[in-house]
């Protein structure tokens, strides 16, 4: 995986959701009408509902630009698993929602995608102390059938958690 370029502490430790989280699913008619970023631009503002899964994972979009996705998300002890760490699906719902999205930031309106297949490697563990982590997603290729992406999970002072890579299919919604 090539370098993602982050400075370290670049986040903020105490990264929240917005306040005006709104949850839901747009229809189809209306994300025909939006180009993929729109869609993340009009989240973050809360003028569109954020992923009913966001709510369940403790997360949001943090940034979003053409090409480029961070979600933030703050662990907490109901994501641990019975070992006394935070699921592994944690991560891989974060890297998942930024590759994937960072793909979808670059579709134009009527275009959509999902996920064909994705591969995270845990480097090390994330519990509930460490505080929001972000989940950051990069594009290397989005043609007209097929977008791949690239991702890691930072900390606030920029310790990686986990790296991963992803090809969406892309298609006509």
């Amino acid at each position: 995986m090539s370098a993602l370029p982050q400075e370290a502490g670049s986040y903020p430790a105490d990264g929240r959701p917005p306040e005006n989280g709104q949850y839901g699913v747009l229809p189809v008619e209306r994300l025909r009408e939006m180009a993929g970023i729109d869609l993340f631009k009009g989240i973050m503002k809360g003028e569109l509902p954020g992923a009913p899964i966001a709510k369940v994972m403790n997360m949001w979009i943090h940034e979003a630009e053409p090409g480029r996705v961070v979600f933030g998300g703050r662990p907490e002890r109901l994501h641990y698993n019975p070992i006394g760490s935070v699921h592994g699906g944690f991560a891989g719902t974060m890297l998942d929602s930024a590759m994937s999205c960072a793909v979808q930031s670059m579709l134009p309106k009527g275009m959509g995608y999902t996920t064909l297949e994705y591969k995270i490697s845990l480097v090390r563990a994330i519990t509930d102390q460490i505080g929001a982590v972000y989940a950051e997603g990069r594009t290397i290729q989005v043609g007209n059938r097929v977008g791949t992406a690239e991702g890691r999970i930072v900390d606030a002072n920029g310790k990686i958690y986990a790296t991963g890579t992803t090809t969406c299919l892309i298609f006509p919604i």
